[in-house]
């Protein structure tokens, strides 16, 4: 990587986490856009890749979250989708950090799990936790954790 490349990272993303994974085709989620975006089908081995949420801030001072899919491919990652998650846009929150569920690198089975940190007012004593679980099916929830 050259050290240019790295001014392609707004300059507004305030927290950046990567991790989880997920599989499409034959032998994980169902792969509906691969044929439709590539004009061909997924191998025998489906289409792999990790998820990315991302803070990024606003004029405002507020964060909007982005949920992306990233394809981990032999000529290096791709970009597959990048969703802003409404359940965050709704509060408008002050986002304090994003945490993976572990440190430990990729987990056995498919998924992503993070903890985001975050006020609803700037003046706010504690950071709240929302948790964003996507389990192997693909499906997205996000919540506020319940301690």
């Amino acid at each position: 990587m050259l050290a240019d490349e790295i001014g392609q990272l707004p300059v507004t993303a305030t927290f950046v986490v990567s991790g989880g994974f997920w599989i499409t085709g034959p032998e994980g989620m169902p792969d509906e856009n691969t044929e439709a975006e590539t004009g061909t089908s997924a191998d025998a081995t489906g289409a792999r890749g990790y998820y990315k949420l991302a803070a990024i801030r606003q004029q405002d001072r507020t964060t909007k979250i982005y949920l992306q899919m990233v394809a981990a491919e032999a000529t290096g990652p791709r970009l597959v989708q990048s969703v802003e998650l409404e359940e965050f846009s709704a509060i408008r929150p002050y986002v304090t950090g994003i945490m993976p569920e572990s440190m430990t690198g990729v987990g056995e089975e498919p998924g992503f799990m993070a903890t985001v940190y975050l006020k609803t007012s700037p003046q706010a004593d504690r950071a709240e936790e929302w948790t964003v679980l996507i389990d192997d099916l693909g499906d997205i929830r996000v919540e506020r954790a319940s301690n």
